[in-house]
């Protein structure tokens, strides 16, 4: 199976790289920013005809979601017609198309975890230019499948963000001897290196098209997530709760956005662990513990 991977050296692409390349099932391949200009939309048919596959996956994305809320025009393009343009390439090449999305699809006002079949309802520029991408890639190529991920931390850091929440909370700890983090808000925490495997199994085990949620088991608020990472790494750093009322952003969050990954385990038969020892083999990769 040939896969092509655009975003290939952001966290995911990384972890998806590695990961085939322990599988002697899959040939990976590929694309950085400096191969192909996904604002470019009429360059990526042309691009893309050098470098055929079974398998097209889009890791790219305008992540910056407080910078996005007010760049709407350069998010609806990278962020839905660009995946537009990459799901009509795999239509026309007969390949899957795998398109990566997010829990900031969703509105927040759920009291039990997102499925695949609740309603997106987004909050923000970035969460309804992530949807459109979702409605477009399904409607362009058959056979799309939509992985909705959440609050990643991967080795390779989060392109454009200066690090992952993983590597902030530990660099904030350091310079402050102290953290103060929003324990309002309930997500996902989820390691790519999780995603880029059960990515995998879904294509090996051949699952139907659609959506589907990729998260790691269990949920927290980023106050329960913080205090786990500085628990894990054995420093002596309090961790104080706050409200997110004390950390404004431009952009709208979800208070709630935890994603079920039922659907997923019963594709693969295989349930994620969960996210704390998801964060151990993190840190332990990353020789902080």
């Amino acid at each position: 199976m040939r896969i092509l991977i655009l975003g290939a050296n952001g966290q995911l692409g990384t972890d998806l790289l590695a990961e085939g390349g322990r599988r002697n099932t899959v040939e990976m391949r590929g694309l950085t920013r400096d191969d192909l200009d996904m604002e470019n939309l009429d360059t990526i048919p042309e691009v893309l005809k050098d470098y055929p596959a079974d398998v097209i996956v889009n890791c790219t994305s305008y992540h910056k979601t407080d910078e996005v809320e007010v760049n709407g025009t350069k998010a609806a393009t990278l962020n839905a017609h660009a995946v537009e343009a990459l799901a009509k390439v795999a239509e026309n090449q007969g390949a899957r198309f795998v398109h990566i999305s997010t829990d900031y699809v969703f509105d927040g006002t759920n009291t039990k975890p997102y499925t695949e079949s609740d309603t997106p309802a987004p909050v923000s520029v970035y969460g309804a230019t992530k949807y459109l991408g979702e409605t477009l890639a399904r409607r362009t190529c058959n056979d799309t499948l939509i992985l909705r991920v959440a609050s990643l931390f991967g080795v390779a850091g989060a392109s454009g963000k200066g690090g992952n929440f993983v590597e902030t909370m530990l660099r904030l700890a350091k310079e402050h001897g102290q953290l103060k983090v929003v324990n309002d808000v309930r997500m996902s925490p989820t390691s790519t290196r999780t995603v880029a495997f059960f990515l995998l199994e879904l294509l090996e085990k051949q699952a139907n098209a659609g959506i589907y949620h990729v998260v790691n088991s269990g949920d927290a608020t980023w106050y329960e997530f913080a205090s786990e990472i500085i628990d894990l790494v054995g420093w002596n750093v309090p961790v104080h709760p706050v409200t997110s009322d004390e950390f404004p952003t431009r952009a709208a969050r979800p208070e709630y956005s935890v994603l079920s990954n039922y659907k997923l385990s019963e594709a693969v038969s295989e349930r994620p662990v969960p996210w704390t020892e998801a964060l151990k083999e993190y840190l332990v990769r990353k020789e902080h513990i």
